[in-house]
């Protein structure tokens, strides 16, 4: 649809111009960085790098490929979910207004915060958006009550009466959806949460 070709390519691109200018300019940003690391360095896993200036990079280079992937539509879910996950502590990071004491100051961070917000909540809805195509959900179940329904015949066929097969398998499909919704919501609570 034209409406996504076009709104695609605008959400994408503040995080274009940020990831490259935070790259050739990074000394601002590692500064918001470093205070907010510093508190959260002991609960991060060993595997994530704990210097300011690395972690200033990595989110830099998040944005510019996520972004440039969001603005010419390959994997729009996927970009918009990186580029969520990358804005959240960039919002913390750069706009703490509830330290500023200064009120013209803390209402200036305030508004970038919030708008930071309403970025995010666009790129939320990039990130559900199935271009009018069935869920994974719905075809997960979709494709239970199928297979449900050939193992009724089936079983029918070769007892001559239907049993509780197919109720066995609707139930084993809903037991896999939900443990797949489950895990997608665990991945993306870690995201948030990072």
């Amino acid at each position: 649809m034209i409406i996504r070709r076009l709104a695609r390519p605008m959400l994408a691109a503040i995080f274009i111009k940020g990831g490259v200018d935070t790259l050739l300019n990074p000394e601002p940003r590692i500064q918001k960085a470093t205070p907010l690391l510093e508190k959260a360095a002991p609960s991060l896993p060993e595997q994530v790098p704990s210097e300011p200036h690395q972690l200033v990079r990595i989110d830099a280079g998040v944005k510019i490929a996520a972004g440039s992937l969001l603005a010419i539509n390959k994997f729009p879910r996927v970009a918009s979910l990186a580029l969520a996950a990358s804005v959240i502590p960039t919002t913390v990071a750069g706009h703490p207004f509830w330290e500023k004491s200064d009120p013209a100051e803390k209402t200036a961070e305030q508004q970038q915060f919030l708008k930071n917000v309403s970025i995010l909540g666009g790129l939320i809805l990039a990130a559900v958006d199935t271009e009018g195509k069935p869920s994974l959900g719905w075809r997960g179940r979709r494709a239970a009550r199928k297979l449900a329904k050939r193992a009724d015949k089936i079983s029918g066929d070769l007892t001559g009466q239907t049993d509780d097969a197919g109720e066995r398998l609707r139930e084993a499909g809903d037991k896999v959806r939900r443990n797949v919704v489950d895990g997608v919501d665990v991945a993306i609570g870690s995201l948030a949460s990072s």
